[in-house]
């Protein structure tokens, strides 16, 4: 079971909605893990609207708010995904070599540890949930903050979901084609059905999708455990042709120092979700020792999990084999496991599909540090007055993630995510220097040397120089996309008199709709502002989507 518990007048009210509790019977939840809404009636916009009451379960106070359990660490579970079953194929294809492709995954995996140990310094000195979107606005302004939040919004997350789902389609039918690819409509409607289908699972129920995650997080545990298992056998009986350092670094194609970096994007793929933890900061348990243990442990186990992982597809798979599979894993299953490699597209499919699941979980973690920050319209971080589920949220990154399904092969979105993470990345190391020239007094509680950052940012200006160098039409797209939210932020943030038309019409109505429609309002924050004084009222006015009257009307239910 998963509740949330929440003391008010001497009556502790369970929800199903989050996975830690309070921290204290006089603590207020974190508004950014948990929401929860009080019996309080919330009044619509219009006189004539009925008033709603979310529904409660309450149990009698008769125990005080056990404490918190600490999040746990960050387990390679939360690193490893669907990445690690489809950017092989990618990583092999630019980097030219087994060779240079079993470099780039050690490579990739060190960078990541780098920008973790930079990251671990930002999350606790800024000590906010929201990562580095709240690390960008905080060092260089509302408009880079902003842009971060735009680009996460429109590219990010729609992009990522899009190739997970792809995927996902990709290990159900390859089996069904066992001589050719998979028709490219069958594998998007596949991908817009498995889209759909966790849209309305996640819409419905917070106990729903956290049992499928829950369910589907085995998949991948047994894919990767059979893959390393196999490869380990292969080397034993001698089957390391590929692994001879004298055929590993044959090029099967000439080498280029573009299609390297590529290869390096593709990599990086897999190793998303190294920084998750600087997304809840101000809900870790003791962050000080907590941040550098996770990095210590999980980024080497991932990187040993992932190399070993490439190590064992080439013991059974030449770069040719390899190269001419969209299903990587479900090629080495029918090589080596005979009859019973059935077993492998169905374990992948359930950690995809699991995968799905999870990042449509998480996408509202963002979308509601960016409406409590005044930089999203709040119908985006409003939830269900029954279920207490971000519809609005979950609806928008839906549309977007099926439009990202119509636009290129999965390859190409790698490329197109990959390059503005980067981007934004490596803004945000930079943001640790400069924050240490402006605010060199500033407590650090974790305070790592500066030759890491320069490390990172020297890697991160090859990669992104090269990258565009190589992909200028997918990297364009990129930046033109995150230039487009420059006006938006000015028309929409920092222009404070607007119109009253334009307020009336962007800010009530269509806000007014959005909550008719979704059956959602905006929870109050208990023990947290949405800005600091006058500027976080006047944002939290600007984005109270219910009542206009004072009185008994209630424009939001409290947290």
């Amino acid at each position: 079971m998963i509740h949330t518990r929440h003391e008010c007048d001497g009556v502790i009210h369970t929800f199903d909605f989050c996975t830690v509790e309070c921290h204290s019977a006089r603590r207020p939840v974190s508004v950014s893990r948990s929401i929860t809404l009080t019996g309080r009636r919330v009044r619509a916009q219009s006189e004539h609207a009925a008033k709603t009451t979310c529904s409660l379960r309450s149990v009698p106070n008769t125990d005080p708010c056990p404490p918190s359990l600490p999040p746990s660490l960050p387990p390679p579970g939360n690193i490893i995904g669907s990445g690690i079953f489809v950017s092989p194929k990618g990583v092999m294809e630019n980097a030219s070599s087994v060779g240079v492709a079993l470099i780039v995954w050690i490579i990739t995996g060190i960078i990541t540890a780098i920008g973790a140990l930079c990251y671990a310094e930002l999350g606790v000195t800024i000590p906010k949930s929201g990562g580095d979107y709240s690390y960008v606005k905080d060092i260089f302004g509302g408009l880079a903050g902003f842009l971060r939040l735009w680009i996460a919004v429109l590219v990010i997350y729609p992009t990522n979901q899009a190739v997970i789902a792809l995927t996902f389609s990709n290990y159900v039918l390859q089996p069904l084609f066992p001589t050719c690819f998979p028709p490219e409509s069958g594998l998007r409607l596949l991908a817009a059905v498995c889209l759909l289908l966790l849209t309305w699972v996640n819409c419905s129920s917070v106990r729903w999708a956290t049992r499928v995650q829950d369910i589907f997080t085995a998949g991948k545990l047994l894919a990767l455990g059979l893959i390393i298992i196999m490869g380990i056998v292969q080397i034993c009986k001698g089957d390391y042709y590929w692994l001879e350092p004298a055929n590993a670094f044959e090029p099967f194609q000439e080498y280029d120092v573009g299609l390297i970096a590529l290869a390096f994007l593709q990599g990086s793929f897999a190793y998303g979700g190294w920084n998750f933890l600087n997304y809840v900061t101000e809900e870790l348990v003791d962050p000080y020792v907590n941040l550098p243990r996770a990095i210590f442990i999980s980024i080497p186990l991932v990187t040993f999990v992932y190399v070993f992982a490439n190590i064992a597809y080439v013991t059974a798979m030449s770069p040719q084999e390899l190269l001419a599979s969209n299903a990587v894993a479900v090629t080495f299953g029918e090589k080596l496991l005979g009859v019973m490699s059935w077993i492998m597209p169905i374990s992948v499919a359930l950690s995809t599909f699991g995968g799905v699941n999870g990042s449509l979980f998480t996408s509202s973690r963002l979308f509601f540090a960016g409406a409590r920050e005044g930089h999203l319209p709040s119908l985006l971080a409003m939830i269900h007055v029954k279920r207490c589920t971000p519809i609005p949220a979950l609806l928008f990154t839906c549309l977007s993630t099926l439009l990202m399904l119509c636009t290129s092969d999965m390859y190409t979105l790698i490329n197109y995510v990959g390059f503005i993470n980067y981007l934004f990345y490596g803004v945000t190391v930079a943001g640790q220097i400069v924050l240490r020239i402006k605010q060199p007094d500033l407590h650090r509680p974790i305070k790592v040397s500066l030759i890491w950052p320069v490390i990172y940012l020297l890697f991160w200006a090859f990669l992104l120089i090269f990258s565009l160098y190589s992909e200028p039409v997918v990297c364009g797209i990129g930046l033109a996309i995150m230039l487009t939210g420059v006006p938006v932020y000015f028309l929409g943030v920092y222009w404070d008199k607007k119109p009253k038309c334009f307020d009336a019409f962007v800010g009530e109505s269509m806000t007014y709709l959005g909550q008719k429609f979704c059956v959602v309002v905006y929870p109050a924050m208990g023990g947290s502002s949405s800005g600091s004084g006058e500027e976080g009222e006047e944002m939290k006015e600007a984005r109270s989507p219910l009542a206009k009257d004072d009185g008994d009307n209630h424009k939001s239910a409290d947290c």
